[in-house]
């Protein structure tokens, strides 16, 4: 092969790297956490696959003048998850070892991230 003959290659191939999209990383798993429905019961809520190294702030809590916050969370996820007592990944924090982690009814939570 010709030197430019490689050259247009090589710039091929690079280009066609460039063109590939980049998957987003994601704790494999479920992550549940509870909060009390409207009509006063505790609901079991499930994160499938949630997205990892980004705050989530958990909707059905994120307003602290409107909701208690959720409570009993389970890391069913590949990922270490980090739990934090107000929205925006903000406040107190405890983190839920990969696969088995888990808190009670006493653990507070508003948002989570994720582990890589």
């Amino acid at each position: 092969m010709r030197p430019r003959h490689a050259a247009v290659a090589a710039f091929g191939a690079f280009t066609l790297l460039l063109a590939v999209p980049t998957s987003a990383t994601a704790a494999t798993g479920e992550f549940q956490y509870t909060v009390t429905g409207l009509d006063g019961r505790p609901l079991r809520v499930i994160l499938e696959d949630p997205e990892s190294e980004e705050c989530i702030t958990l909707p059905e809590v994120a307003d602290p003048g409107a909701a208690s916050p959720a409570h009993s969370p389970r890391n069913r996820t590949t990922s270490t998850a980090t739990v934090f007592t107000e929205p925006g990944c903000e406040g107190d924090h405890f983190t839920l070892r990969p696969v088995t982690g888990h808190g009670s009814e006493r653990l507070k939570l508003r948002s989570v991230v994720f582990s890589r």
